[in-house]
């Protein structure tokens, strides 16, 4: 950590996660609950605004901090951890492009954690395909009215605003502008729950827009800016995802080691015999590389840097290094891992959620590749470095 600060803070979250976290996640993920009430403390004791100024009641943490933050949330409990990720990334675009007035007037309610967010981006027909969204955006003398469908919405039916990506024009790439929608709003309405293979404690669902009137004070950033805005979110929602990835990673290890103790065969512990012991050190491995790499993107956001290739490469790496650990976790537990007695099988059973969230990790590799041959520093505006901070 960079400070005691961030340090005191890691404790906390660490003691909240003993509390609050471990002992009821088993059980709301089973029962599909979803742990608002988590959020609103989070949010009382600052842990929902650490990247962000402390004007607006932020903590002004360097995003080394609060991604570690994120991890350890994460390795409690992931749809906490995948929670507070997507509420900042539905926060950042007010909170990096939006209006003095705008962010005095909304952002400390959000980071308070009194107002709940959700990113609107994917639709059933644009989901790696961004730019192809069909939600509209019209002009009136009111404002906007909206009308289109958002698709695969984390926390939809749950949150207080939905920061929403629509068109205002017909150019691919410059016709796109961003909303700050009201919960409230007449016309907006959440879709029916997907039924998921895990995360069933996080709400995912489709958000319909049917003529809703947004004011003109509402949209954040120039008309046109909005894809913009919306890739330079994506940046730090997925190093967001990398650090709840190394977490859910870290918890299955957690449990692979213990269990491997305490499981006796042939008169010993099963972490003796070298085909597990080998098993359990490429996890180690794996965890620590994972983190490793989500650490060095953070510092070079830190540092001013564009990290639109090194986010990618840390969502890739640590979400997969979470389908992995999982799987072996569970072949360490052999048949006790293909039960609901044992966490391990919810752990892979959401790590899958990983490498598809945030961009799937095919589009990663086509971001990756996409850098090679050029000095992503070449892009860094002179005097305007990209920070996860506003301003």
């Amino acid at each position: 950590m960079p400070s005691p600060e961030s340090e005191e803070l890691l404790h906390v979250v660490t003691d909240i996660a003993a509390r609050e976290l471990r002992p009821r996640a088993a059980e709301d993920e089973r029962n599909g609950r979803f742990p608002r009430d988590i959020f609103r403390l989070l949010g009382g004791i600052g842990l929902l605004g650490l990247p962000y100024p402390a004007r607006y009641g932020g903590g002004e943490q360097p995003a080394v901090a609060y991604l570690q933050i994120l991890e350890e949330l994460s390795r409690a409990w992931l749809t906490v951890g995948l929670g507070v990720s997507v509420h900042l990334l539905a926060c950042y675009p007010l909170a990096r492009f939006g209006t003095d007035e705008q962010r005095d007037r909304w952002l400390p309610a959000m980071i308070g954690g009194g107002l709940l967010g959700a990113y609107c981006l994917s639709e059933p027909h644009a989901g790696s395909d961004a730019a192809a969204l069909r939600t509209q955006a019209e002009p009136t003398a009111a404002g906007y009215r909206l009308s289109g469908t958002k698709a695969w919405i984390t926390h939809s039916g749950h949150a207080d605003f939905y920061t929403v990506m629509a068109r205002t024009s017909p150019d691919r790439d410059h016709g796109i502008s961003c909303f700050l929608v009201s919960a409230d709003a007449p016309g907006l309405q959440a879709g029916v729950p997907e039924r998921k293979m895990g995360l069933r404690a996080s709400p995912t669902a489709q958000l319909h827009l049917a003529d809703v009137v947004v004011e003109p004070s509402r949209r954040i950033g120039a008309e046109g800016e909005g894809l913009r805005i919306a890739l330079a979110a994506l940046d730090v929602g997925r190093l967001g995802i990398a650090a709840c990835a190394t977490g859910l990673a870290q918890a299955a290890l957690d449990a692979a080691v213990d269990y491997a103790a305490q499981r006796h065969q042939f008169g010993r512990p099963i972490r003796e015999f070298q085909g597990v012991a080998f098993l359990l050190a490429e996890m180690t491995a794996a965890v620590a590389a994972a983190r490793a790499t989500y650490l060095a993107a953070a510092r070079s956001l830190d540092a001013g840097r564009v990290v639109t290739r090194d986010a990618a490469i840390a969502k890739l790496i640590c979400s997969d290094t979470a389908m992995r650990v999982t799987t072996d976790a569970i072949q360490i537990f052999g048949g006790a891992g293909y039960v609901e007695d044992y966490p391990v099988e919810r752990y892979f059973r959401e790590a899958k959620a990983l490498q598809i969230v945030e961009g799937t990790n095919q589009i990663q590799r086509l971001v990756i590749a996409r850098t090679l041959g050029r000095d992503t520093a070449d892009d860094v505006p002179t005097g305007h470095p990209r920070r996860i901070t506003a301003g």
